[in-house]
């Protein structure tokens, strides 16, 4: 019964590290999770505890490290439910604001008579860039091209796949 004890608060350990860490829960805190999951401990016993997990969870590293085959299961188990929360947290919080979350497009036909200059009737490309925040609302940007540019923008799309291909394929 005391290794099904010992489990429990290890992966509450876990869970609350990886609250703080991770999700941002300012709620959670070192004197909670030792009050609410270790209170027969020293306080040096349990921050040596604590910056184990933590480190262990940072590096994501299983079974290895001195840990005892209890510790190894409770970490394994963490990584099975939370990784892909984890990883989905950490995106969120590396990605540049405010992102993309939206591209309309349609090309117009002007006419010489629509525009007054018989030098603007060719196709014009009219894009919207839907642009936000994560829990705010979106901006919209409307951009306006000519041939010309249309073909620019793509010559610079094509060298941005053509890095990622690079990258992706020398790892």
């Amino acid at each position: 019964m005391a290794d099904v004890e010992a489990s429990k608060s290890l992966s509450g350990l876990l869970n609350g590290i990886a609250q703080k860490v991770y999700y941002n829960n300012s709620e959670i805190t070192e004197e909670l999770l030792k009050d609410e999951l270790y209170p027969e401990l020293s306080q040096e016993e349990f921050k040596a505890l604590h910056e184990k997990m933590k480190a262990l969870i940072k590096t994501k590293r299983q079974g290895s490290g001195g840990l005892g085959a209890e510790q190894a299961a409770a970490l394994s188990r963490f990584w099975k439910s939370q990784r892909v929360r984890v990883r989905e947290s950490l995106l969120s919080q590396s990605r540049w604001e405010p992102g993309l979350r939206g591209l309309s497009w349609r090309v117009d036909l002007h006419t010489a008579a629509s525009r007054g200059d018989a030098a603007h009737s060719g196709p014009v490309a009219l894009m919207e860039l839907e642009l936000g925040r994560a829990g705010q609302d979106s901006e919209f940007v409307c951009l306006e091209f000519d041939e010309a540019k249309v073909n620019q923008v793509l010559k610079k799309m094509s060298d941005i796949q053509e890095s990622i291909d690079r990258i992706v394929h020398r790892t």
